[in-house]
């Protein structure tokens, strides 16, 4: 049994570990509010709607008695665990939206979320999933949301901020775990945000008032009540003011990497069909495949034709963005879940004892890895070794699928224009020795076309870059 360091803040329970699967204990303190939950409907009306992840009750053989347990729940697998700075814009925007909805259903059952974390959130390929079974209490009349300030930090302040051009604001919710503060938005939002009726209440009003509160008579102040017609009137407004909120149309290096392409049509099938084959060749049959550099997901569709689910991992926004909203095949949108990452600086582990918030490489490994014009950006564009980048990749997959672009490569020399007279060990026979270290090359085939060639590498047993054995290595 391992307890999952980012649940140990609620009285009502926990989230554990056991036998290989996430569970979560309801703690007697929180029995009346589950009952309440489950007897109400208002569980059967959410999971039948398919707003929050359905779970079963479990009694597992071996737990160790607590006296302070009322249920076990086994909730259904979510298969890779985000978190909201790695999100895009829509990703964040469809979270919002979600928990307001579960908000109102909740209210129509006699209850109320006693919060409004971004992190109660997950991500099943495109569809937003609301995760946590505690974060539901009793309504009481005249009771204010006092998850009102929490919404308003974890979502409307980053989306704001990002729908005036600064998309970036999404990474620095890695700072602020509990969600980007008002008076901080207030200074990164423009003076014309002030004529916006939703971000004027929200975060400017909100955050004039919080510093008034701050003084003693915050208490008197909010013993008023809020009637529920009041309440369901603060949850439209936030509701149209997340609504209104767009992503920004931004110019970035890598948005349009697919229309922009220096690949030619015959190149680009004959890439295609590579790694549909090299797919095709890894037994087992990959559950997991990460896509790192995925730009807008095209070869993200290719793996979640052959795997189970793909996490299709991008640094540029934009590209995140196009990725998100794509009008795919509802079967295929449920199998890829686009994140944020930038791999020279990932996600790391974070929060109290760095256990809150697990690192990527945390929550791998990978069955498989697709590597796809990124080589040439990690060691032209960010000086990184072959060898280095060989090791990373062994340690969190087992098989990788990895694209060698030339110094030649019209895009090869894009990065090298300011970087005369380096890079001369950059060569496609150094790539070899250097990743033969870590991996055997099952096979390699050159790009039609093109000067580029893909291989599919076999990882030898290598430690994690966490200085664990890798499960799949085991």
């Amino acid at each position: 049994m391992v307890y999952d360091g980012g649940s140990f803040r609620d009285p009502a329970g926990f989230v554990f570990r056991y036998a290989g699967r996430v569970h979560r204990q309801v703690n007697k303190a929180g029995q009346a509010d589950f009952d309440q939950f489950i007897n109400s409907g208002l569980y059967a009306k959410l999971a039948g709607e398919g707003l929050i992840v359905s779970h079963e009750e479990v009694a597992p053989a071996g737990l160790p008695t607590d006296p302070l347990r009322y249920k076990i729940l086994k909730p259904a697998l979510i298969p890779f665990i985000s978190y909201p700075y790695e999100w895009g814009f829509s990703q964040h925007k469809a979270a919002a939206l979600l928990t307001l909805r579960v908000q109102r259903v909740a209210l129509d059952h006699g209850m109320i979320l006693k919060d409004a974390s971004a992190y109660n959130v997950q991500f099943f390929g495109r569809r937003p999933l609301f995760i946590d079974s505690l974060s539901f209490r009793m309504y009481k009349l005249g009771a204010h949301w006092d998850g009102y300030k929490q919404f308003c930090e974890h979502f409307i302040a980053p989306l704001a901020v990002a729908s005036y051009g600064n998309a970036e604001v999404f990474r620095a919710l890695r700072t602020y775990l509990d969600g980007l503060p008002l008076s901080i938005a207030v200074k990164m939002l423009p003076a014309k945000a002030r004529l916006r009726r939703g971000l004027a209440a929200h975060i400017y009003l909100h955050a004039a008032s919080a510093r008034r509160y701050d003084s003693a008579k915050q208490n008197s102040a909010r013993t008023r009540s809020m009637s529920k017609l009041a309440m369901t009137g603060l949850l439209a407004s936030l509701g149209k003011t997340v609504s209104r909120l767009n992503a920004p149309k931004q110019i970035t290096q890598w948005g349009n990497y697919y229309s922009d392409t220096n690949y030619s049509d015959k190149a680009f099938k004959s890439k295609l069909e590579i790694v549909e084959k090299f797919l095709a060749q890894i037994e087992p049959k990959p559950k997991m495949v990460w896509d790192l550099g995925a730009n807008d997901g095209r070869f993200s569709e290719i793996a979640s034709r052959g795997a189970s689910y793909v996490v299709s991992i991008e640094s540029d926004p934009k590209a995140v963005e196009l990725n998100y909203s794509k009008n795919r095949d509802p079967l295929l949108a449920d199998l890829i879940l686009p994140l944020n990452q930038d791999l020279t600086n990932p996600s790391p582990a974070l929060g109290w004892a760095h256990k809150e918030r697990f690192s990527l490489t945390q929550r791998g490994p990978a069955d498989a890895i697709l590597a796809l014009a990124l080589l040439h950006h990690l060691v032209i564009g960010n000086n990184l070794p072959f060898g280095s980048i060989a090791e990373f990749l062994a340690g969190i997959s087992r098989f990788v699928i990895i694209e060698f672009v030339p110094k030649e490569d019209s895009n090869a020399q894009i990065l090298l224009r300011r970087r005369q007279n380096m890079f001369e060990d950059y060569t496609q026979g150094n790539f070899e020795k250097d990743f033969a270290r870590y991996f055997t090359i099952a096979e390699k085939a050159p790009i039609s076309d093109s000067q580029r060639t893909v291989y599919l590498l076999k990882a030898k047993a290598l430690k994690n870059p966490d200085g664990q054995k890798s499960e799949s290595q085991t």
